[in-house]
Parts: C-alpha cells; sequence; structure tokens
C-alpha cells in the first residue's frame, strides 16, 4: 500500500478492525519509510452479474426480483422471509462462484426451483408452473408425478 505522505510503498498494518457489518475490514497501516501512520478501507470487489434473458436481451442481476418471485411462489406458505432470504444467499453465491458474469434467466430459474424443492413442494408447483408455462393439465400433472416418484 502506497504512503499517502510519502508515496512509498511498503507498510505495515498496526492494527485492523471490521466496519459496516463486516462488509469493509479498516486497517491502521504505518510507512516503513517515514514512519507516519494512515488508514485504509478493505472491501470485497463484486463484479456485476448480466442476466441473459430468453429472448436474448441482457439486463443486470437483480436480488430484488428474485425475492419478489420466491415471495410469490411461497405465498400464505409456512415459509419465514428468512428461510427465503438464505436461499437466495445461497443461489447468489453459487452464481458468482462460477467466475462466468453472464448467466442465463433459465440457469437461475433452476438454482431457484432447486432450493424451492427443498423449501417447500407447493411453492416449487408454483414457481415451476410460471417459470415453465405449463400449457394445460397433463404438463401440471407430469410434474406433479415427478415430484410424488421423487418422493418414494
Amino acid at each position: 500500500m502506497k504512503c499517502p505522505f510519502c508515496a512509498y510503498e511498503e507498510s505495515k498494518v498496526i492494527d485492523s478492525r471490521p466496519t459496516d457489518e463486516g462488509e469493509r475490514i479498516r486497517r491502521r497501516r504505518e510507512c516503513l519509510q517515514c514512519a507516519r501512520r494512515f488508514t485504509t478501507y478493505e472491501i470485497i470487489e463484486s463484479l456485476p452479474i448480466i442476466v441473459i434473458k430468453k429472448d436474448k436481451t441482457r439486463q443486470s442481476f437483480s436480488r430484488e426480483k428474485l425475492l419478489n418471485g420466491m415471495v410469490r411462489a411461497c405465498e400464505k406458505r409456512p415459509v419465514s422471509l428468512d428461510t427465503i432470504e438464505r436461499a437466495i444467499d445461497d443461489i447468489e453465491a453459487e452464481i458468482q462462484n462460477t467466475l462466468d458474469r453472464e448467466v442465463s434467466s433459465e440457469k437461475i430459474g433452476e438454482l431457484v426451483m432447486d432450493k424451492l424443492k427443498a423449501i417447500d413442494e407447493v411453492a416449487y408447483v408454483r414457481f415451476a408452473s410460471v417459470y415453465r408455462q405449463f400449457r394445460d393439465i397433463n404438463t401440471f400433472m407430469d410434474e406433479l408425478n415427478k415430484l410424488l416418484h421423487n418422493q418414494k
């Protein structure tokens, strides 16, 4: 870290502590040349995720859209908002860990369905019916039969 006083590039960390609920780390440093102290902040760099929609348009990933869709699927179900938030955290982490900066909306939909299947089967079917655009009762029944078959 370059000293703001003498521009020397070597310093030592004297003190570190988390700030902003652990989102940043505040570091007190001392320049190894001029011995003056200064403060730096370290944050996690988050690269934007671009979602490729079905019509091939691109837009920024929106946690709020994901939350709204999952809340709608879990409406009137015994699923806490905290459970939904944790599922979204998991989905977002999985997307970030792929190192791809672009992800298809289909991939996000599949991740959501996997989470909902484990959380609440009714919410899963609700989400799947909209996401997979069930055309008729037979497609809906096929999905229900798959769900029942996987329980055995």
